[in-house]
């Protein structure tokens, strides 16, 4: 699964530059707590008020990103049975012609545990449709174990925020929540000052959403009663975040 991933996406990837020599005095002067990483790239620890976020930049963790990827993530304490996709429809649409090619054309009746977990949620939990999500429909997808959840998320600041995004339609970006963990992931090759302040924005809006729905709507933490057109029992039933 993870070959036919990588093909689907292995278009040249440009090598990282040594464009970022001004992170560190940036992330000092924010009071972030800044770490290179040797020949690779860089952690850099901040928070919004009281709530801790860690960003990284380095070689790829997902197959799906080719070259440098970045990443952000913070512990919200969400219920571990929320899990949330939200990534941009060019990314949604390689993804499921990967699952059908290997799936249904394929020898495999399962999809094993190496299988990104978004990827698997992605066949497990239904889309929200277009009339749910009018500003977004033609850049991204959404979906969800909990859909009320998921729609009081998007209102608001997360859908102006994500609508006024100015990237190429292939560039991949998954934001997505699973055991009580919000994280963003997309591909940058180069880490400058303001790419990076651009996505700790981004990341501080989905972050701070987060944490008002939790706050507001917690009688949205409820199972969806709608199923994907894919069975369960052809999936694994526990959940791996990277």
């Amino acid at each position: 699964m993870l070959d036919g991933i990588k093909r689907l996406f292995s278009g040249g990837s440009a090598a990282p530059s040594d464009g970022w020599d001004g992170v560190q005095p940036w992330a000092k002067s924010k009071q972030y707590a800044f770490r290179a990483v040797h020949d690779e790239g860089f952690v850099i620890d901040g928070r919004l008020g009281t709530t801790p976020w860690r960003l990284e930049w380095g070689p790829s963790h997902r197959p799906y990103i080719q070259g440098q990827e970045l990443r952000l993530r913070a512990e919200l304490g969400l219920p571990p049975e929320l899990q949330v996709v939200v990534m941009n429809r060019v990314l949604q649409e390689a993804m499921e012609k990967a699952v059908f090619e290997q799936y249904v054309e394929g020898v495999q009746t399962r999809i094993d545990n190496q299988t990104p977990p978004e990827m698997r949620w992605l066949v497990m939990f239904p889309k929200l449709s277009g009339s749910d999500m009018p500003l977004l429909r033609d850049q991204f997808v959404a979906l969800s174990s909990m859909q009320g959840w998921l729609r009081h998320w998007l209102e608001g600041p997360l859908t102006q925020m994500l609508a006024g995004l100015r990237l190429a339609p292939e560039v991949p970006v998954v934001l997505m929540i699973g055991r009580g963990r919000l994280m963003l992931r997309t591909a940058v090759v180069d880490a400058d000052v303001a790419t990076l302040q651009a996505w700790v924005r981004h990341f501080e809006t989905a972050l701070r959403e987060a944490l008002r729905v939790a706050a507001e709507h917690s009688d949205s933490v409820a199972p969806s009663t709608q199923h994907s057109t894919w069975q369960s029992s052809a999936l694994p039933g526990d959940e791996h975040l990277k």
